[in-house]
Order: structure tokens, then C-alpha cells, then sequence
């Protein structure tokens, strides 16, 4: 994250220096914090904010970017501090929970202490899934784009048979809570030892934060090395891991704490008091105790606004397509944490978020990580998307003129919960109410090509508006009764004078300062020679109340009468300023505001009372807003493509053949000087359903297998995709093993790496799979890479019948389509250049072209020599693959006669005994240098004549050929 800071260090955010022995004291006295829990702890100062210690040297490397900004407290050899402004820091929070994917603490003075105080307290702990400590403080004008996910999990095992010995199955509760949202979610399920399903479920969750009991103290037992593979498959996620003590995962008090929490409606009906027969998710094996851990880490029903405002719901995980975290990435589906901000268009996510709202954003993200398996609800959200695919100007109108103005309605309904709502709220939620209509006639009036879409429409989008809008009519007309909407343009959120006595005499009060205002404007103007409003201009400001300003060239004339014209600063915007009249005015319409805001204090009150009745018609409003805007972002990015995207034809899963026509990488087409070179793609059942793929390195091999699985996901989701043609049946994985991502910096090898993803594939796929596995067998030897690469190839083209597409450098894998009649042989193409009448190397060029049959040749070298790698190795490179090649020749031998090697060497010796001897070496005597004064020069020149005196012979002879060849 690159911020942009100002005057950032000024005297004022100085920590008192009489402070520094008794904060140090303090600080060192401090929990000491774990050194993998990724917690920050902020010291807020009444104005400003500080960090210290290891938090103040992070904070100085990846916010400043420098560490200049570091002082330290008690000399300098003392604790390394650091300190923020109040919106510094607020933006470094922000990025810290949403992005960094970091834990965070604010700690505040003790009662009484000030500016110079020494000794804090824990006032607010915040993590990556847990924002409600702080959702007021930095997301009050900030959307949040990504739901702060939480979960909790607990595993469980059960005997498959009967018997001491008997083999046990793992079985994993989970439960999940969105609190911008406010809905909870279980799940319970069987597991393998690898955790195969729940990594799928954090995946199609996205979740930031997962709560898991803490091991024993010997860390031996079988549940500790479970949770130690748990904690891996989190890592690999990117998932925040808290620990809670096991006795928060005892169900106890579930059932009563749920009856508080959840609104009824979102409960079936039932007369009995026994909460397990009111919720049904209570009587799942495993995932009540998880919902106990969940509910008291989030401390829910300490917050009396909770109280009856969630619901529930159980998460199939058949329901969707099965991703993993290497699927994810091999994809590139979504910024990984901590890249937030890179270009766009490098994600699928970023290519396809066009939404005007941040709830849009949010259901496309959810929608990419849950591609739909039933082939109905797939083709009923392709339609809609080919409704305004077709229909570019309601497309356009609908995202300018109404969707691009419509708040996120989950975070202000939660703040109406939660009373700390405001009239702006209140405002921005009428003023999206006055949309509505226009946003049903626009629908209404869209060119359909069908009856069927039209209908489509009707239901999915124009009944549940017309709903809305009556339900909420009542809303505007209290709006209009109670607010002064005339304030709004001047950004005023006030309560009608009419509404009260003493509001209607303040409201006069502040009626004749607006003309005084305006007639000090006047005076002002008149006097300075400054036409008003283009030259001199009357503006409220933050910093110094109503005054005037004028632009720095006009600024000549506030010298003529300094006394009259008081400056208060210069800005790029031009100088303010203020005269005596003015800044009287300015301060009583600053009072008068201030007693308008508390006499309007209780009737402000009552309004949001009455607005927070309409949160339920507004959250499912915003729900399909988020439906609107994703289906219109999808249609988009189809249209203005560099080619537009095709309606995929849907098949059922298990029947029909993946055919693509003119296929492209649709993030890759996008970016700037790229021609993209499109490829057909035929995977057909029992004929080719497992490809494997040969070419130089640089060929378009990666790219190739890599825009097949993203095409499968983007027409699983519902979207429209890039080729000219496209036949895709619902697949129920999408399972990858395409690079080695970080797992170094986690201590794991590239191998191992390999090896935990190929696993995961070989357990977890089936015949309805699609596998993506590009050059599997790399970080060891290559004949046990290879011999690893043939069996799982094998292993997945014999036993798992799935269709994969397998991308390798092991030419000799190609054989495979000898002993399985549907594996089919791939190349990328190159264009490989004769050699030059010289004799010099071949060129080589790259046409990113995938054909039928074997690469008959490696490129290694040739792609070195585009990387520039220096001419000696090039040509030791060369040398060595060919002995290698002689050495593995089919008879062991090498390629040239033992006598033609003889007669080489024999050559060599005479050539260099002939350059030594004009040295002035003798015949018998070992070859040593000539003459000192012989120069460097005259020697190279003198065994080129040599080299040329020898030819004849050197030419007759392939193996000094290829000694020379590496000199």
C-alpha cells in the first residue's frame, strides 16, 4: 500500500519528552504479545496517535517507507516509536484489518490522564473477521468491499466400525458469522486427514478469520496433529488464526443464546420452548459447539443491539463448485492478501468488477468462489446477463443515472440497530428511495429478446422493486415531513423549524445571519473591486468557519488595508481570509448551529427510531441491488472486451465434451501491448480427456491450460466468456497444481509444495473434476520427477476418468498416449529458423499456437539466448546436453566412435603444441608462455593462425567440432 502523507510530523504529535521514562516503564510491562499472531498495538494520544517497539519499526518500513520517522524514547538506545495523525492512522487501520490481514489493539489513556499520559488501558481489539469494535471509527464514509467472514471449526472423530481398533472418520463442525450482515452459518460434514472440505468451504466463504480450540500441553495426541494440519491448510488460505481455550467450544448455553440472538422470522415456527426444536441447525452433530466458540468470541450478546437481529442458515457445500486455495491462485480469482491495489485487470475479480456499489463488489466475489453446479439456476443468470448484454443503453442508464447512488444499505440499517445513526443517514437512504421508480420504468422499458426474459426480469428483479417502493413510501413521506430538505443543498441535515418552537426561533436567528452573510458578501466584494462568487468567494470551512477567499493573484488587493482584510492562511486553493463583521457572523452562526443540533437531539432521535423499523425491507432491497449490479458488471466487461465475450452452452454435469473455440485468457487480452493469440480447445470423453501439453519455455503452455479452468469457472458463475464458441459441461471441481506460490517463506519446499497440492487432487477429485497440473516433478531429481509425473498421469487417466490438462518439460510423458487410448499429445509451436551459412545458431520464435502431436524438441537454450544469458554459457549449456543426451542413449554408449574421439584429441595436442613451439616452447618440454615482451594481443593472433592451419583437419573431425564450439 503506497499513502500519500502530509505534514505528518509536525511539533504537536510529539510525545511529551517528561513522559517518556513512565511510558517506557509501562510499555515493557505490557502482555507480551506472540510472535505469529500479527497483532498491532496503537497508543491513542487525545489528537493523535503513536507505535512502538517492533509495531513502530513495520509501521515506519511499509507506511512511511522510511525509518527516518522513527524517534526514540530515552535516548537512542531507547524504544523505537513512531506517531500518527488521527486520519493516518484511521487509513493504516483500514489497510491493516482489510488488507494485511493483521490483528489490531487501541489502547487510551487511563481516566485523568491527558496528552502527557503514561499509563493506557485496552479499549478496542479488532481483527480481519472481528471489525465491530471499530466499524464506526473507520468505516463510517468508507465501504466495506469484502464481508469480514469469521469462523469457528471443531473436529470431531466417530468409529466407522465396531472394535477398539476400528477405523475412525474425522467429521468438522463449522460455523461462520457476517457481521456486516448479521447472519450465522453452520455446516457439518465428514473430512479427510487433509482437510479437503473444509478448505473448500473457507474458500467459497472467504474467510478472514478462523477460531480453533488450543492443543494440549505435550502436543502428542492425535488431535494435536490434527490441528496442526488444520492450522497448514489455514496458512495456505491466508486465513487469520485465533486460538480459543477447548471450553469454549462446551455447547452449554447454545440454544438459549441463540433464541436471543436470532430474529424470529428467520426460525420455522414452533410452539415448543426447546431451542433444538425451534432451530434445526442445533441438533447437527459437531457444529453447535463451533457456534458456542463463535458466539462468545464475538461477545454478540453483550450488545443489546444483536438481540433478535440475526438469522441462520446451513451451508451445502455440494451446492457449488469445489476451489481450493492453489485453484485459487493458478486462477488468479482475487488479489492475494496484502497486494491489494496492483493493477485490476492481473485478477478475474478486478476484470469483471465493474459494480457501482460495494455490495455488488461483494456478491461478485462471493459468486466467483461459489460457481453454481445446478445447471437451471446457470442458464437462469446467463439470461439475465444476455438481457442487458443486448440492451447497451438501459445498461448504461441503470449504472450511471441510479446504481452508481445507491449506499451500502447493510451498514447504514446496522447503524440504524445500533442508534448511532444520523439524519445523513436517514437522507442518503430517501434519496435512494426517489430512485426507485425510475429505476422500475427503466427495466420495464428494456428491449427483451424473448417473453422468457422478459419474465425472467418480472421475477427477479421488477416485483420485488414494485414491493419496495410501496413499503417504503411511508419513508419518504416521514422524510418530507420532518427534514428541511431545502438545508440539503447547502449540506445542512436538519429537522423542520415547524416541528418545535424553539427550533422555528433558532431557525430565524440563523435566517438573518445568512443575511448578514450575505450583505457582508456584498460590502466586501463592492469594496475589494472582486466580483462575487467568481472572484471573491463566501465558504464555510472546517478550519476557520465562514470567510472569504480569493485566488493568490487577486490577493494583491487585501494589501491596500491589512487591518480590515485579516488573512487566516494560504492554500493552493487561494487565501482566506476574514474581516471583523464577518467573523462575528461566523461565530454566532456557528453557536446558533450548535443549539439547533441539541434542541433537534430528541426528534433526531425519533426519526432514526422510526427509519430503523424499514431495516428488514432495506437489507433485502440492498440484496438485490448486489443481484442488479453484478448481473450489469458481467454484461459490461462482455460487451468491451477487445473481443466480445460468447453465451457458453451449459451441459449437464457427467454428459458432453469441453469444446472451445478461439479460447482467450480473458485478463491477459486486456493488458496493454499484448496481441493476444486465441486457441481452440477439444476435450472429448473416452478420446482426449487428458491432454498433455509439450513447448518451449515462454511458448503459451501455463497460459493455455490456465484460461481453460478460468473459462470453466467464469461460465459456471454465470457469465458470458472469451471465444468465439464455447461448450462447457458443470464440472464439480476445479482442482490445480500450477506453481509454488510463497510456500517458501512458510518453510515448505517447492517439492513438498507440489506433492501436498498433488495429493489434494488425487484424494478429492472425480470423473466430473477439471485438473490443471503444470510441470509437476520440478525440486528433485529428474528421474524422480519423472518417474512421479508418469505414475500420477497414469493414476488419473486410468483410474480417475476426470478431464485434465497436464502441462510437463518431460518429453518422454508423451508416451503415455501409447498404453491409454484418451490421452492426447499437445505442442505449442515454434518456428525454428535453419542455420545461417556460418553456421551460426538457429532462431527461434514463438507463435503461442497449440497443436496436435509432440514437441520434438527441447528449447531450453534457445530460450536463454532471448534471455541474454553471456555466449559461454549458452555454449557450455549446449555441450552438456548433448553429453547428456550421448549419455542416455538407448545402448549406453556415447554418440561418436571411441576412435574419432582418439583422433580429436590427438589433434588438439598437435594444434597446441604448434601455437606453443612459435611461443618459443620446444618439442618434449611442457607448453609455456614466449617472451614477456610478446603482447596478448600477438599471441591470440598467432593461434588463430594456427586454428587456420589445422581447419582441414578440425572440420574432419566432429568432436574437436564440439570442444571449440564451448570455447
Amino acid at each position: 500500500m503506497a499513502l500519500m502523507y502530509g505534514k505528518e510530523k509536525d511539533a504537536e504529535y510529539e510525545i511529551d519528552n517528561s513522559s517518556h521514562p513512565g511510558f517506557c516503564s509501562f510499555f515493557t510491562k505490557l502482555p507480551a504479545k506472540s510472535p505469529d499472531s500479527g497483532t498491532v498495538r496503537l497508543f491513542y494520544r487525545n489528537e493523535y496517535y503513536s507505535v512502538h517497539g517492533p509495531d513502530a519499526l513495520y509501521v515506519a518500513t511499509h507506511v512511511f517507507r522510511t525509518n527516518s520517522v522513527i524517534k526514540y524514547l530515552g535516548g537512542r538506545a531507547g524504544l523505537p516509536s513512531v506517531t500518527l495523525s488521527e486520519s493516518l492512522a484511521k487509513t493504516f487501520l483500514r489497510d491493516a484489518l482489510t488488507s494485511k490481514q493483521l490483528k489490531v489493539e487501541i489502547w487510551v489513556p487511563e481516566a485523568g490522564q491527558g496528552k502527557k499520559a503514561t499509563k493506557f488501558v485496552l479499549d478496542k481489539e479488532a481483527s480481519p473477521g472481528n471489525l465491530s469494535a471499530v466499524e464506526d471509527l473507520l468505516f463510517v464514509n468508507t465501504d466495506i468491499v469484502s464481508a469480514p467472514i469469521v469462523m469457528a471449526i471443531k473436529m470431531a472423530s466417530a468409529p466407522v466400525t465396531a472394535g477398539n481398533n476400528a477405523a475412525k472418520t474425522k467429521t468438522i463442525g463449522i460455523a461462520y458469522a457476517d457481521s456486516s450482515t448479521r447472519e450465522l452459518g453452520v455446516a457439518d460434514f465428514v473430512d479427510n486427514d487433509i482437510f479437503s472440505n473444509t478448505e473448500t468451504l473457507i474458500i467459497q466463504l472467504s474467510v478472514k478469520e478462523a477460531i480453533i480450540p488450543t492443543g494440549t500441553a505435550s502436543g502428542t495426541t492425535e488431535r494435536d496433529f490434527d490441528l496442526k494440519k488444520l492450522k497448514e491448510v489455514l496458512d495456505r488460505c491466508g486465513v487469520v488464526i485465533t486460538e480459543r481455550k477447548p471450553s469454549d467450544f462446551m455447547t452449554k448455553s447454545i440454544g438459549d443464546d441463540l433464541l436471543r440472538l436470532l430474529n424470529p422470522s428467520s426460525t420455522p415456527s414452533s410452539s415448543s420452548s426447546d431451542a433444538s426444536a425451534t432451530i434445526p441447525q442445533l441438533q447437527l452433530p459437531s457444529a453447535p459447539a463451533a457456534l458456542s466458540a463463535l458466539v462468545s468470541y464475538l461477545s454478540l450478546l453483550s450488545d443489546t443491539s444483536n438481540h433478535g437481529a440475526w438469522s441462520i442458515r446451513t451451508h451445502d457445500l455440494s451446492q457449488y463448485m469445489r476451489l481450493d486455495a492453489s485453484a485459487l491462485r493458478a486462477l488468479n480469482l482475487t488479489e492475494a492478501p496484502g497486494n491489494i491495489g496492483s493493477n485490476k485487470n492481473t485478477t478475474l475479480f478486478g476484470l469483471l468488477n465493474k459494480c457501482k456499489t460495494a455490495q455488488g463488489s461483494r456478491l461478485l466475489g462471493s459468486w466467483l468462489k461459489q460457481p453454481l453446479v445446478n445447471r437451471h439456476e446457470i442458464l437462469k443468470r446467463q439470461s439475465l446477463v444476455e438481457a442487458f448484454f443486448d440492451d447497451a443503453n438501459s445498461r448504461r442508464i441503470l449504472q450511471d443515472d441510479y446504481l452508481k447512488l445507491m449506499p451500502d444499505m447493510h451498514r447504514i440499517c446496522k447503524r440504524f440497530q445500533k442508534s448511532v445513526a444520523s439524519l445523513e443517514d436517514v437522507v442518503r437512504v430517501y434519496q435512494a428511495v426517489l430512485k426507485l421508480e425510475g429505476l422500475i420504468s427503466t427495466i420495464e422499458g428494456m428491449d427483451t429478446s424473448s417473453e422468457d426474459q422478459k419474465a425472467l426480469l418480472e421475477e427477479a428483479y421488477l416485483v420485488k422493486f414494485r414491493e419496495y417502493d410501496t413499503a417504503l413510501s411511508k419513508y419518504s413521506e416521514m422524510v418530507q415531513q420532518t427534514l428541511d430538505l431545502d438545508e440539503l443543498e447547502h449540506h445542512n441535515f436538519v429537522i423542520k423549524p415547524d416541528y418545535d418552537d424553539r427550533l422555528r426561533t433558532l431557525a430565524d436567528k440563523l435566517g438573518e445571519v445568512r443575511d448578514g452573510l450575505d450583505a457582508e458578501h456584498r460590502k466586501s466584494g463592492k469594496a475589494l473591486g472582486l466580483e462575487l462568487d467568481k472572484k471573491l468567494h463566501l465558504e464555510n470551512s472546517p478550519q476557520y468557519g465562514y470567510c472569504f477567499r480569493v485566488t493568490k493573484a487577486d490577493g494583491k488587493a487585501l494589501t491596500d488595508d491589512k487591518r480590515r482584510w485579516q488573512e487566516l492562511g494560504t492554500l493552493k486553493s487561494g487565501i482566506f481570509f476574514t474581516t471583523s463583521t464577518l467573523k462575528e457572523l461566523s461565530t454566532e452562526y456557528t453557536e446558533l448551529t450548535q443549539q439547533y443540533s441539541r434542541t433537534q437531539s430528541g426528534l433526531v432521535k425519533e426519526v432514526v427510531n422510526i427509519a430503523s423499523t424499514y431495516t428488514p425491507i432495506l437489507e433485502a432491497w440492498n440484496n438485490v441491488i448486489a443481484y442488479l449490479d453484478v448481473v450489469i458488471s458481467l454484461a459490461h466487461v462482455a460487451v468491451n472486451a477487445p473481443e466480445a465475450y460468447v453465451k457458453p452452452e451449459i451441459l449437464e454435469k457427467g454428459s458432453g465434451n469441453l469444446v472451445l473455440k478461439e479460447a482467450r485468457h480473458p485478463c491477459l487480452e486486456v493488458q496493454d501491448d499484448i496481441s493476444f493469440i486465441p486457441n481452440d480447445v477439444e476435450m472429448i470423453k473416452d478420446d482426449s480427456e487428458f491432454q498433455i501439453i509439450t513447448g518451449p519455455n515462454m511458448g503459451g503452455k501455463s497460459t493455455y491450460i490456465r484460461q481453460v479452468g478460468v473459462i470453466a469457472l467464469m461460465a459456471q458463475t454465470g457469465s458470458f466468456v472469451p471465444c468465439s464458441e464455447a461448450h462447457v459441461p458443470i464440472f464439480d471441481s476445479i482442482l490445480c497444481r500450477v506453481g509454488a506460490g510463497d510456500s517458501q517463506l512458510k518453510g515448505i519446499s517447492t517439492f513438498m509444495a507440489e506433492m501436498l497440492e498433488t495429493a489434494t487432487i488425487l484424494r478429492s477429485a472425480s470423473k466430473d473434476s477439471l485438473i490443471i497440473i503444470d510441470e509437476l516433478g520440478r525440486g528433485t531429481s529428474t528421474y524422480d520427477g519423472f518417474g512421479l509425473a508418469w505414475a500420477i498421469s497414469e493414476h488419473i487417466a486410468s483410474q480417475i476418468h476426470a478431464f485434465c490438462m497436464f502441462a510437463t518439460h518431460f518429453h518422454e510423458l508423451t508416451a503415455l498416449d501409447q498404453e491409454i487410448k484418451h490421452v492426447k499429445n499437445l505442442h505449442v509451436v515454434a518456428h525454428v529458423s535453419d542455420a545461417d551459412a556460418e553456421g551460426r545458431d538457429r532462431d527461434i520464435t514463438l507463435l503461442y499456437k497449440v497443436e496436435p502431436g509432440v514437441c520434438d524438441q527441447s528449447f531450453g537454450i534457445h530460450v536463454a539466448e532471448l534471455a541474454n544469458f553471456p555466449e559461454s554459457v549458452v555454449k557450455l549449456a549446449r555441450r552438456k546436453a548433448d553429453e547428456l543426451e550421448d549419455f542416455n542413449a538407448d545402448k549406453g554408449e556415447p554418440e561418436l566412435p571411441a576412435e574419432v574421439v582418439e583422433e580429436g584429441t590427438q589433434i588438439v595436442e598437435d594444434l597446441l603444441r604448434a601455437w606453443a613451439t612459435t611461443q618459443g616452447g620446444h618439442d618434449g618440454e611442457d607448453v609455456v608462455m614466449g617472451d614477456e615482451e610478446a603482447s596478448e594481443e600477438a599471441q591470440l593472433e598467432e593461434l588463430r593462425r594456427c586454428v587456420e592451419q589445422f581447419r582441414p583437419k578440425i572440420e574432419g573431425n566432429p568432436w574437436v567440432q564440439s570442444v571449440l564450439a564451448t570455447l
